[in-house]
Parts: structure tokens; sequence; C-alpha cells
């Protein structure tokens, strides 16, 4: 049995500030959610967008909001919730701050499995669209499991450090095969991939939404449950094993949970990083190293940060569109640079 902790006042005072921030976190996305509504090189009026969604609107405006918008604001919000908690969870697991799907070579591994099945077999029909995250779970965990060997050391075990510049050698390499298959492909599918791996939401229909979302409402969930075990875990394995935890167990689990949350969102957002890297950060900035308040604030920084970026993208070079993952990483990319500045060798 797992002690029981009584929160002392300082944790309560943290805990009514992490509603609080959910609560702020709540209403932006409510608001970016409405701009992203009448964002586009179809304008609609916000005003024709409330007309739409009673049913009075026309058909071609039903046919941009419904078809078009709404399934990729979804997508976007779904998409930053489950990078932004995988995130969290690596970088608690591994206690190293520069950790995430994107740095560790995760996301990488699972978009080379997407990749290698939508350039060569059809994904227009529903069965496929299904199966991308199984084989980004397939792609991503391979690869995990890959950069743990190469990382840890029978001396000195598993270096935070290590662990990361073997992962970021490992996307480097797996992109590299990526741009060399993309070569042999027909121009239709080269110009995919290639945009796929800038990091784009190229699922924007409903059954994209539908492959995401059970994988979602299962680990997101899971992940929160599991909050408290992250935190006995941060007091380091000889604490853990002392409270009765089975340490070895609960750390493959969680980290299954991880990789298969950015394997998910992989395989409908392409090549997204440092959305992973600075939700956890600026969460516990926030709310503090708590998980069961930290956990839940990661899931919304993150959906907030996908979709205003995505939105970003949508409008800033109209009527062309900047990936989203690139708007990520010009926000991401100096925040990742100052954290390795800061962090020691």
């Amino acid at each position: 049995m797992m002690p029981k902790f009584t929160l002392s006042p300082y944790e309560k005072e943290r805990r009514s500030q992490g509603i609080t921030v959910l609560s702020l976190f709540a209403i932006l996305i409510i608001v970016v959610f409405i701009i992203s509504m009448n964002t586009g090189f179809m304008r609609l009026s916000p005003l024709e967008v409330l007309h739409t969604l009673m049913g009075d609107g026309t058909h071609q405006q039903k046919l941009i909001l419904f078809d078009f918008r709404l399934p990729r604001i979804v997508i976007s919000l779904l998409v930053g919730a489950g990078f932004a908690v995988s995130g969290c969870i690596l970088q608690s697991l591994s206690r190293n701050a520069l950790a995430e799907p994107a740095t560790l070579g995760i996301s990488a591994g699972a978009g080379f499995a997407v990749i290698i099945f939508i350039s060569f077999f059809p994904a227009t029909t529903a069965a496929p669209i299904f199966v991308l995250p199984l084989l980004a779970l397939g792609g991503a965990g391979l690869t995990a499991a890959l950069i743990y060997i190469l990382a840890y050391r029978k001396e000195d075990g598993l270096s935070p450090t290590r662990l990361i510049l073997i992962g970021i050698a490992v996307a480097a390499g797996i992109n590299a095969v990526q741009l060399v298959l993309a070569l042999r492909l027909d121009p239709n599918n080269y110009q995919f991939v290639a945009t796929w791996i800038a990091g784009k939401i190229w699922g924007g229909d409903w059954r994209f939404v539908l492959a995401l979302l059970p994988w979602i409402a299962i680990l997101l969930p899971f992940a929160f449950y599991k909050a408290r075990i992250l935190n006995v875990l941060n007091l380091g394995d000889h604490t853990s094993v002392g409270l009765g935890m089975r340490v070895e167990k609960e750390r493959i689990m969680l980290l299954v949970t991880a990789v298969a949350l950015a394997g998910a969102c992989v395989a409908v957002s392409g090549g997204i990083g440092f959305v992973g890297l600075i939700a956890p950060h600026l969460a516990r900035r926030l709310v503090g190293p708590r998980h069961q308040i930290l956990l839940p604030t990661c899931a919304f920084t993150g959906a907030l940060l996908m979709i205003t970026a995505d939105t970003i993208g949508r409008w800033v070079l109209q009527p062309a569109e900047v990936p989203t993952g690139i708007v990520v990483a010009i926000i991401g990319a100096p925040y990742f640079l100052y954290l390795l500045a800061k962090s020691k060798a």
C-alpha cells in the first residue's frame, strides 16, 4: 500500500493556485477556439460562425466549418495535450529538464513508421487511418528501446545528458533516412512527406479525430491516475522502494504511456517538436512540481500552445499556410537553447 500524503498549507495554496491557472487556461482555449474558427483563407465572421453552428449557415459555410476547420481545431487540442503530458512524464522519469518526445527521438521513430506506410500504401480508406496510431506506437517503442540501450552504461546507469545527446543523434539519423526515402517518391508523395516532417496537422477530417481520441481518452486519465507515483519516483529509487513501490514496473508503465501518447499524436500531426518541452516547464513554474495538478496543467498548456500555433500558421501568410511545427519551433528553439545552456553536463 502506498502511503497517503497530507497536504501542507503551502501545498493547499498551490492547489488553489493550480485550479485558478486551469480556469484561466480554459478561458484562453475557448477564446482561441473561437478565433480559430474565424481564421482561414475563406473568412467567416463571428456572426456567420454562430449561425452555422446553429444550423442556419449556407452549404459552403457548413463545409468550411464542420468538414475542415473544426476537425483540425479538435486535433490541435488533442495533440497539444498528448505531447505535453508525454513530455512531462519523460522529464520526470529521466530527471532531465530537456527530455521530450522530439529530443529523445521518439517522435522521429513514430514518424518514420507512419511515413513508410503512407508512402507505399493508400491512406484514403478508414482502416489505414485507424492503423496509423498503432504503427506510430511500434516505431516509437522500438526507437525508445534503441535509445535506452545505447544510453545505458553498466558502470553509471542512465546518464540524463547522454540520453538527450543519443536521442538527438538517433532522431537526426532517422530524419536523414526519411529524406532519402522521400527522394524516391513521386512529386505528390514527396511534397506530403516534406510537409509532414516539418510538422503539419494533416489529418483534416473527423476520421482522424476518431482515430486519435480513444488513445487520448484512455492514456491521459491513466497518466493523471499515476500522478502520485510520479511524485514518489521523484524522491529517488531508494526512497521509492522504501515506501513500498515496485519501481521498475511503475517506470515501465509510465514510459509506455508517454511513448504511446507521443506516437498517437505524431500519427496525425507529423514531426511537431518542443510542445512536450515548453508546456511542462511553463506549467511547473505556474503550479509547482506536484503531479496531481501539474499533469492537467500541462495538458491545458499544450492544448493552448498547439491551437494558437495552428491558428497563427493559417493566418500569417494567407493564402499560403505555415506548418504548425515551424511556428512551434520558432517559439521553442530559443527556449531549448536556454535550457541547454542552464543544464549541467
